[in-house]
Parts: C-alpha cells; sequence; structure tokens
C-alpha cells in the first residue's frame, strides 16, 4: 500500500488526462489502469468553455482523487497563484508543483521551485514537486517541507525512458523512507517497470498512453508493467555478475570413467 501525505493508495500508477483522442477513451484508459489518481491542468478548467466544464463533470464522476498541476508556470508568483486557483477549484490541498525553466526540454526551475514549494506548504499545501534527479535539490524541497519527490526520468512527453539510471538509483538510496513517483520521459511499459525495479513507489505518465494507437490497451499494459516492477523488487532481484554461475550443482556429480 503506497501512502501519500497520510493517505493510502493501492494503486502506483498515476495518469495524466490531457491529449486523449475523445472523453470516453480517457474513461476507458482511466478504468482500465485501474488508477486513483489523475492530474488536471487548471488551464483547462478556467478556460470558461463548456467543454472544461463538461471534462470537469466527467472526472468527478470516476470518483477518484484528483491532483491538480501548475502546469506552464514559470515563476513563483504564477506557480503560486495558480495553486491557490486549483485548491479552490477542485477543493483539494494537493498540488503536483511544477515550475518551468527551460521552454525546449521543459526542465524546472528548481531555484523557483523550491521557493514555491516553501510558500505553498506554509499555507497548508500537500505539495507534490515536479524536480529533476539532482540529490541536493532533493534535500532543499525535504527542507521545505515536501511529503514526497517526483524526479524526471527524462525530458516531458520525450518517451526516452531512463536517461540516468544511476542518478536515479542514487535519489532512491539517498531517501530510503521519502515516497518517489518517477514523473515524465516514460514511453514504455518497459520503462515503467525499470522505474519500479529500482524502488521508486510510484509512476505518473500522461503522453504514452494518451497517444498510443490503442490508448486503453496501452493503459492495460503500463498498470501491468508497474505491478511487475513493483512486486520484483519487493521480492529481491539477483545484481548482475561479472562471472558465470552454475544452476547445476557441481558437488555430487556423477563420475563416468
Amino acid at each position: 500500500m503506497l501512502k501519500l501525505y497520510g493517505e493510502e493508495i493501492s494503486s502506483r500508477l498515476m495518469l495524466g488526462t490531457a491529449q486523449y483522442p475523445s472523453p470516453a477513451i480517457l474513461i476507458d484508459a482511466i478504468k482500465t489502469s485501474k488508477t486513483e489518481i489523475v492530474t488536471v491542468s487548471l488551464r483547462r478548467e478556467m478556460s470558461g468553455a463548456k467543454s472544461g466544464e463538461g471534462f470537469w463533470s466527467l472526472i468527478r464522476s470516476l470518483d477518484l482523487r484528483v491532483l491538480p498541476n501548475t502546469a506552464g508556470c514559470h515563476t513563483v508568483k504564477e506557480a503560486v497563484l495558480t495553486a491557490h486557483m486549483a485548491r479552490d477549484v477542485f477543493s483539494t490541498d494537493w498540488i503536483k508543483l511544477e515550475v518551468i525553466g527551460n521552454h525546449d526540454t521543459l526542465q524546472p526551475n528548481v531555484f523557483a521551485l523550491v521557493e514555491a514549494a516553501r510558500i505553498l506548504t506554509e499555507e497548508g499545501f500537500k505539495v507534490f514537486p515536479y524536480t529533476t534527479d539532482d540529490l541536493i535539490v532533493a534535500e532543499r524541497l525535504l527542507e521545505a517541507g515536501c511529503e514526497v519527490l517526483m524526479p524526471w526520468c527524462a525530458p516531458i512527453g520525450s518517451a526516452m525512458g531512463p536517461l540516468n539510471r544511476y542518478a536515479l538509483r542514487s535519489m532512491r538510496g539517498h531517501f530510503p523512507e521519502v515516497p518517489m513517483i518517477v514523473d515524465a520521459g516514460l514511453g514504455r511499459p518497459s520503462h515503467a517497470a525499470e522505474v519500479m525495479e529500482l524502488g521508486f513507489d510510484a509512476v505518473l505518465l500522461n503522453t504514452a498512453v494518451a497517444k498510443a494507437g490503442n490508448p486503453v490497451a496501452m493503459a492495460d499494459a503500463f498498470a501491468k508493467a508497474v505491478d511487475a516492477g513493483c512486486s520484483a523488487y519487493q521480492a529481491g532481484m539477483l545484481e548482475p555478475r561479472d562471472l558465470a554461475v552454475p544452476s547445476t550443482p557441481v558437488i555430487g556429480k556423477a563420475v563416468f570413467t
């Protein structure tokens, strides 16, 4: 069971809700994945369009926990304001905090991220910071009051999978008790299984499912991969060896003369 800010969550797969071909496919993908948490962008809700209102009604009908995000924010002031608006709209103090620093890579501005995280935690928000795999940044976010970390494994939407396995493994090992959700850059179910095998607690993804040829089938594949990776880590995997080790006993073997 995964525990996030005191809340127990059964599913270790979280889904974004953007870019799906249709609301019906989105619903089917969510149900198939068995996710309990979906992320929603405030910008979609504040557009004032009837489609946005209908979308929010659809999400509420699924009885899921909503994790609103500050996607598209580039400054501390903008992120904090968006978080306050999201709390009013979605009636939750959970917030996925994004403060983007680079337009091309969508890499977080970690300096602004830490500052915004400190402000929001002091105001009662439960912050899920979208960050890099840097250990020092992680320490600063925890000092700012965050109880969960969401490191990327590659740029958002790139589908490249884990680019720096050493950094991810180091982060997991350095903060063994902190819930960590790998967010951004996962493109294949095997990527999800890989980061779960490193000991991460969950994954959050959007594009890899929403833009798949069959989003519903892909949601199912990712759900199974996350479960498999988690089970493998908990079972205790055999580490790679430099030499061959026979699986057949060599002691007591038959001798032919």
